[in-house]
């Protein structure tokens, strides 16, 4: 029986919990509430040495700090343009250890009782904790792969993907249904490989910019699992913390399907119906018009009013600082400057948000695409920084555009658009950008970092 103080401190952890999501709903607020659900966290784990009559303290105690080593250096060198990645990675982690936290308690309990006295939803709960645990680790591996160019982006697809898909879904059911029948280690075993191979199975036909919708799924997966493992356990906190992460992901992955304007369906399987999830990505011969940067810091000093469209090549350039100093420039010149952010702008939600506070730029000047779309065509002059498919024209012209339907932002209704782009390489769907080529589109070639330097000083020098 867990003792009432104990049952008071993770009552304590899960308020935290739900502070922190509250708290990371908004750039202002997100620091803290990760700070409260890293508090919430360790009270957890602290109460567990001193309510549970533990085993192996050495070795739980040596795991912690393996694990706080890895993180602290994760945290220090991690760049802002992988975080997509190593959410993916916190991810798979999180489904795996609730897949083996599960089949080591099945192994326990079938010990401790025996066959066919482990209560019927108690092995459900097991089954069901193995296989999605199982297909959330895997699947995350994939995704970090994929984001972090170690196979390619394009969708992995062969002549036989759809039928190895449903027989391995069948089967991990099947299995699943079998261990809850007849509580065996080696059907639970078995379950959690055919986990594994769905979760490859998953995510292999999915590619582009429909990877981090994945990464949401699967973070919901994740959560699910470790509810369920919550369950298992009889750990309450497990199950609140499981459930909160589990629905917050839901809501996530039905957020970020909206704003590219797919379907979870289409996201998922679109590639198996002779459809893809990304484009040729051939660099484009076109005539472009370009300019040098003193052309461009005409264009951006004597105009009114101009709109900053942050992408991934800002993130990628660490250009940021250098951005907020010529929007300080330009308005000290009295010409009005808001930033334009896409829902999925970089590579997940938020992702510009959080790079752009990072250097200072103040949270009235982030403006969310429902409320600045109307205003383009007020707009002098759109800069468009390092982003592309989130102002291609093709979603809302070209039907059978991998990124068709999706909302985007009517930077093409503006008077004025510059594009800063390293190359004439797609944007991460891979397709072209009609909006390049436009007549009132002009190009500033080179990394976003030193290009931008450049602008400044010619923006400052007018």
């Amino acid at each position: 029986m867990t003792p009432t103080w104990a049952q008071l401190c993770y009552l304590a952890a899960a308020v935290c919990f739900i502070l922190a999501l509250r708290g990371l709903s908004s750039p202002r607020t997100a620091r803290n509430g990760n700070l409260i659900g890293a508090v919430g966290a360790v009270l957890a784990c602290v109460t567990v040495f001193f309510a549970v009559d533990l085993e192996h303290e050495v070795w739980i105690l040596v795991a912690i700090a393996i694990g706080t080593v890895i993180g602290v250096i994760g945290a220090q060198q991690v760049q802002m343009t992988q975080m997509p990645q190593l959410v993916a990675l916190f991810n798979g982690v999180g489904g795996g250890a609730a897949a083996l936290v599960a089949l080591l308690e099945l192994q326990e309990v079938i010990g401790e009782v025996g066959v066919g006295d482990v209560p019927t939803f108690d092995l459900a709960a097991t089954a069901f904790t193995i296989l999605v645990g199982s297909v959330s680790f895997s699947g995350s591996m994939v995704t970090f792969a994929k984001l972090q160019e170690l196979m390619t982006t394009r969708p992995v697809t062969f002549s036989g993907l759809p039928v190895a898909f449903a027989l391995t879904l069948l089967a991990g059911l099947g299995l699943s249904v079998l261990l809850v029948a007849d509580a065996a280690m080696w059907v639970g075993t078995l379950v959690g490989v055919a986990g594994l191979l769905l979760g490859v199975l998953l995510v292999l036909p999915v590619g582009g910019a429909d990877v981090p919708i994945v990464i949401s799924l699967l973070n919901a997966f994740t959560g699910l699992t470790v509810a369920a493992g919550g369950y298992v356990l009889g750990n309450t906190l497990l199950l609140v913390a499981g459930t909160l992460v589990g629905a917050s992901g839901t809501f996530l992955t039905k957020m970020m399907a909206t704003a590219m304007g797919r379907s979870l369906a289409n996201t998922l399987f679109g590639a198996l119906k002779g459809g893809s999830t990304l484009g040729a990505g051939e660099v484009s011969d076109r005539p472009v018009r370009s300019a040098g940067p003193a052309d461009v810091a005409i264009l951006l000093g004597y105009a009114n009013r101009v709109i900053i469209v942050p992408g991934y090549g800002l993130a990628v350039a660490q250009a940021q600082h250098t951005l907020r100093e010529l929007v300080d420039v330009l308005m000290a010149k009295g010409i009005a400057v808001d930033y334009a952010i896409h829902p999925v702008a970089g590579r997940m939600p938020g992702h510009m948000n959080v790079l752009l506070a990072e250097a200072q730029v103040p949270y009235e000047q982030l403006k969310e695409m429902g409320d600045i779309n109307g205003e383009f065509k007020q707009a002098d002059v759109v800069l468009v920084v390092g982003a592309n498919d989130v102002v291609n024209p093709a979603a809302k012209t070209t039907p059978g555009a991998p990124i068709y339907g999706m909302p985007i932002l009517n930077a093409d209704e503006a008077k004025q658009v510059i594009f800063m782009k390293r190359s004439m390489r797609p944007g991460f769907a891979g397709i072209e950008n009609e909006l390049l080529f436009d007549p009132k589109t002009t190009l500033l070639f080179g990394d976003a970092k030193d290009t931008m330097s450049k602008l400044l000083s010619a923006v400052k020098s007018l």
